[in-house]
């Protein structure tokens, strides 16, 4: 069974600064303690922990009145003004690293999906694994079964929260991959561990 590794989505307080970012971005530290309860010095960490993995990127204000500009805080989308070098590295990375794979081991070849599509499966599952899912791809019908999701036990309480947030990491890297692939939404389950994600040209 998987379990939710130490990465940078393991702590509930960094889904919910993702959350709050990828509902509006542009915000500082201080809007973040606000809405978060949490110490500056405890949110700071957690921006690094994002920022480091390409899910969060930091821009600085631009100011005409006098005074020290703030640091503002956006979730890394993939659109041109919320891209993240991070993200498109490990992107890069990934779809080198699948196409030694089909290189070295041939029937593990992909059939209709063009190559930009390819790797952003590559670029997906790669991100995925890191977060601590074990992601099945079905590639005829577009789908990923993310089954047994390792935070549905331990963030119980937050299920609906932790899901949008993944939805929108998993769109992000997509996006940050460059292909025709987009997160199309999940299939409903009564199981709280089941998790398929659908995709969609």
């Amino acid at each position: 069974m998987a379990r939710a590794g130490y990465s940078a989505i393991s702590s509930y307080s960094r889904v919910e600064i993702l959350h709050l970012l990828q509902e509006r971005p542009a915000r500082s530290i201080v809007e973040l303690c606000d809405a978060t309860g949490l110490h500056p010095n405890t949110v700071r960490e957690h921006l690094q922990r994002l920022i480091g993995a390409g899910y969060v990127i930091p821009e600085t204000e631009r100011r005409t009145t006098r005074g020290r500009p703030r640091v503002l805080y956006s979730a890394a989308t993939g659109a041109a003004d919320a891209s993240s070098p991070v993200a498109r590295r490990r992107a890069e990375d990934a779809a080198r690293r699948g196409d030694l794979m089909r290189r070295v081991m041939p029937w593990t070849e992909t059939g209709d999906l063009p190559t930009d599509a390819v790797h952003q499966l590559d670029a997906l599952v790669d991100d995925l694994g890191d977060a601590g899912f074990e992601p099945l791809v079905d590639e005829a019908e577009l789908t990923l079964d993310l089954t047994p999701c390792p935070h549905a036990s331990s963030q119980s309480a937050h299920r609906a929260t932790l899901c949008t947030v993944h939805l929108g990491l998993m769109d992000g890297v997509l996006v940050q991959a460059g292909g025709p692939l987009r997160v199309e939404g999940m299939e409903p389950s009564c199981d709280p561990e089941q998790c398929v994600v659908r995709l969609s040209r």
